[in-house]
C-alpha cells in the first residue's frame, strides 16, 4: 500500500490537477489586457503564429495521451503498475502533455493579443514545472528505468529543458 500524502495536494496529487484546471480556466477566460499597459501589436504574423502554437500544442498533448495508453490518469501518481513509456513524444520530452498545454497557452496569448494572458502562461509554465518535479519523485519511485530515461530526455521543451 502506498503511504499517504501529507499535504493538501493529496496523495495522489489532486490539488495539484484543482489549481491547474485553474491556471487553465484563468489562461483561457481571464483579462487579457489592463488598462495602462502598452497597445498590443496585433498584427497577421503574431495571430498566425498564435494559432500555430495552439494547433502545436494540442497535437503535442494529444499524442502524449495516446502513447500514454493505460497508463494514462488524471492525476500525477502513476497507476499501480503503470510502465515506462518512451515512445511518440516522450522520445523527445517527459512531459508532452504540459509541454503542450504551455504551448496551446502562449499561443492563445498570441491570437488574443493578452500582455496579462502572456503572464498567465508563464505561470502555467512555472506550474507544470513544479508539478512534473513532484510527478517525476513518484515515477522514479514507482516505475523501473524512469531514472535512466530522464538522464537522456527533457523535462518540458525538447532538447533545451
Amino acid at each position: 500500500m502506498r503511504p499517504r500524502a501529507s499535504s493538501w495536494m493529496g496523495p495522489r496529487g489532486e490539488g495539484y490537477v484543482a489549481l491547474q484546471l485553474l491556471l487553465i480556466a484563468l489562461v483561457a477566460l481571464g483579462p487579457s489586457t489592463w488598462p495602462g499597459l502598452p497597445a498590443w501589436p496585433a498584427t497577421r504574423p503574431v495571430l498566425i503564429g498564435g494559432i500555430a502554437l495552439i494547433v502545436l500544442g494540442s497535437a503535442l498533448a494529444l499524442a502524449g495521451i495516446a502513447a500514454l495508453g493505460r497508463n494514462l490518469t488524471a492525476t500525477p501518481r502513476p497507476k499501480q503498475g503503470a510502465t515506462l513509456v518512451t515512445r511518440g513524444p516522450y522520445r523527445f520530452v517527459r512531459h508532452p502533455m504540459y509541454a503542450g498545454a504551455t504551448l496551446a497557452a502562449f499561443g492563445w496569448a498570441l491570437a488574443v493579443h493578452g500582455w496579462l494572458t502572456l503572464v498567465y502562461a508563464a505561470v502555467l509554465l512555472a506550474f507544470f514545472d513544479i508539478k512534473a518535479r513532484r510527478e517525476e519523485r513518484w515515477l522514479r519511485e514507482e516505475i523501473p528505468g524512469y531514472a535512466a530515461h530522464a538522464q537522456h530526455v527533457r523535462r518540458l521543451i525538447p532538447f533545451i529543458y
